[in-house]
């Protein structure tokens, strides 16, 4: 293992579009999360609610998240507290926790539409795929942060992946566990992805009087 991970690289202004920065998705913020959240319990949206939060909740990449069973989730007709998968990037587990939040909303969307072990938890609504897509998953991410005000083009499906993986990282400074939660094999690809390092770097920084 590198004892000295290399940093992510500064946030670069993108040429065909001067205003907007190339680099990783910002993750939500808290305030964001519930705002996105009310917003579809408002419109009654309840498979948007339950892909939202199984977004958040499993950190998955938008190709595993789609490809999601119901007895992935729910084996037995009841969604579980925790489950694992294999990522098809990888071909590496990586096993999740359900909040009961989310639990409570999966298993409404699992109970309203009657799905089977069998079906995919998010089929798709076009006869030519089985499941919801990853580019229509991505319009999904665009119009739930447009919809509170965030600009879309900042934002996307590694938004929602980061989200929850950050949050633990500012909290617990564990890079370890957030990189066995995110399924990466490499400490430096956790370092790189979260993006955080240089932040916390300059915050140590800031707070030292010479």
């Amino acid at each position: 293992m590198d004892p000295y991970p290399a940093l992510p690289a500064p946030h670069r202004l993108n040429a065909r579009n001067p205003g907007r920065r190339r680099g990783p998705k910002p993750p939500l913020k808290l305030r964001e999360i519930w705002a996105i959240r009310i917003r579809l319990q408002l419109e009654g949206d309840t498979r948007g609610l339950a892909l939202f939060n199984l977004a958040i909740d499993s950190k998955l990449r938008g190709c595993d998240l789609v490809r999601l069973m119901v007895r992935d989730v729910a084996p037995n007709g009841r969604v579980i507290r925790r489950t694992a998968i294999i990522q098809q990037k990888t071909g590496q587990p990586v096993s999740f926790e359900f909040t009961e939040p989310t639990r409570d909303t999966v298993q409404s969307w699992i109970d309203q539409v009657a799905l089977d072990p069998g079906d995919y938890l998010f089929q798709s609504r076009l006869h030519a795929s089985e499941h919801l897509s990853t580019r229509q998953y991505a319009r999904n991410v665009k119009d739930w942060v447009a919809s509170i005000g965030l600009d879309p083009a900042e934002y996307g499906t590694h938004s929602l992946r980061r989200t929850k993986a950050t949050l633990i990282y500012r909290r617990t400074k564990n890079l370890r566990a957030v990189q066995l939660l995110l399924g990466h094999t490499k400490l430096k690809s956790t370092v790189r992805y979260l993006g955080v390092e240089v932040d916390d770097a300059l915050e140590i920084s800031e707070k030292t009087e010479i």
